[in-house]
């Protein structure tokens, strides 16, 4: 299992920390996801076929790219 901590400038209120946690875990291989708001971070813990090129591109499709 993988862990990948990514830095997400734009997390500002409860409705960001729902909306990238539903889409990040919805990622067929993805066990594990954290949206920590205050220090504006995710933490995911995944196996394949999750990629770190598939998180981050989800990430961007929902308007909340990786810093």
């Amino acid at each position: 299992m993988l862990t990948s901590t990514y830095s997400i400038p734009n997390i500002s209120c409860m409705h960001c920390v729902h909306t990238i946690k539903t889409a990040i875990s919805s990622l067929d291989g993805v066990d594990f996801v954290d949206v920590n708001m205050p220090q504006k971070e995710l933490l995911v813990e995944y196996d394949a076929p999750a990629s770190d090129e598939i998180i981050r591109q989800k990430l961007e499709a929902i308007g909340y790219p990786a810093g």
